[in-house]
């Protein structure tokens, strides 16, 4: 059985973006695949954190990972800090890894552009990130379009470092859905929807109220032509909010576009709004029942104790290989 891995970082409620593009897919994924799954808490602290608002998003993120569907009977679900490996493969990853390199990859551009001054992580966390991958010897990486660079960065590495000390990481490929991957913001539809949008109405958080849902669905930009059609390049809002509709409900964009033919987008929008709140209401009772027991705990526990094993081991392989520690006689 191939090894999935994935990691999201708890620097916020996750949005609806975030359940269609990685979260629905695990849920399916985990029945097919050896599934690790992770809670990248080290990566979050790249940039400044409130500790206590750090520790309740981790703790959060987890059960709605838990309350979308992963069954830790299937799969592997952890917080990164609970397993030092993490932190040892990433350094050592960096002293494989090349500061040009690093200073080319887009993320790192992005979130240094304009600042005076940016911690060392933010430019070495790729390796870090490597590391999580390649721990596990994961055979598939869920991404978006828009991690796709790191891949590529955690398969130089590997392929690196295999050559250069030993033959021991397994090459990951990125797993980009077809559809769905790149859900984008309700209010800049040609920007990724994203918890950190200063606008909140861009975004749905996966624990909006019902009501607060339908108000941002209502006003989501679209344009003035007033037909339901999917053409990304012309009508990128409401091929946005069709192609949330189509992942939500398992209809075609060919389906939708037939069944709303000369209605308007308030008629369309109100029913977006329904399938949304639909698709939400089960995940936050869950999400509710995991934050007031604690069976969330038992959960976490049990996967860092896993983890720590699986990770434990291939460390020791990357320091046998590069000549750490002491020759045991």
């Amino acid at each position: 059985m191939k090894t999935i891995f994935s990691g999201i970082q708890p620097s916020g409620t996750i949005t609806l973006g975030n359940y269609i593009g990685a979260m629905k897919q695990f849920v399916e994924l985990q029945d097919e695949y050896n599934c690790y799954f992770c809670i990248v808490d080290e990566h979050a602290i790249t940039v400044p954190q409130d500790r206590l608002q750090l520790r309740q998003n981790t703790r959060s993120l987890a059960a709605l990972y838990l309350a979308s569907g992963i069954d830790p009977e299937k799969a592997t679900l952890f917080i990164q800090s609970e397993v030092p490996a993490h932190a040892q493969a990433g350094w050592m990853l960096q002293c494989v890894a090349y500061i040009g390199e690093l200073e080319r990859m887009t993320q790192f551009k992005d979130k240094s552009a304009g600042k005076e001054a940016v911690t060392a992580g933010l430019l070495t966390y790729p390796p870090l990130m490597a590391a999580d991958i390649l721990l596990y010897s994961a055979d598939l990486v869920p991404v978006g379009e828009d991690q796709k660079q790191h891949i590529e960065l955690t398969r130089d590495l590997a392929e690196r470092f295999n050559k250069k000390y030993n033959d021991i990481f397994t090459i990951p490929e990125a797993r980009i859905p077809k559809v769905g991957a790149r859900i984008m913001s309700l209010q800049d539809p040609l920007k990724k929807m994203s918890k950190s949008d200063a606008n909140t109405k861009g975004f749905i958080s996966m624990l909006d109220t019902p009501k607060q849902i339908e108000k941002k669905i209502k006003s989501a930009v679209t344009d003035s032509e007033g037909i339901v059609k999917y053409d990304k390049a012309n009508k990128p809002g409401i091929s946005n909010l069709l192609s949330i509709y189509s992942i939500l409900t398992n209809q075609s964009i060919q389906e939708l576009e037939l069944a709303y033919e000369g209605k308007g987008y308030g008629d369309f929008k109100s029913d977006v709004a329904e399938v949304v709140v639909k698709a939400i209401e089960p995940v936050q009772t869950r999400y509710q029942e995991l934050m007031e027991s604690s069976e969330l705990d038992d959960i976490l526990d049990r996967g860092a104790e896993k983890a720590n094993l699986v990770a434990g081991k291939m460390v020791k392989k990357m320091e046998n290989a590069m000549g750490l520690g002491r020759k045991r006689r």
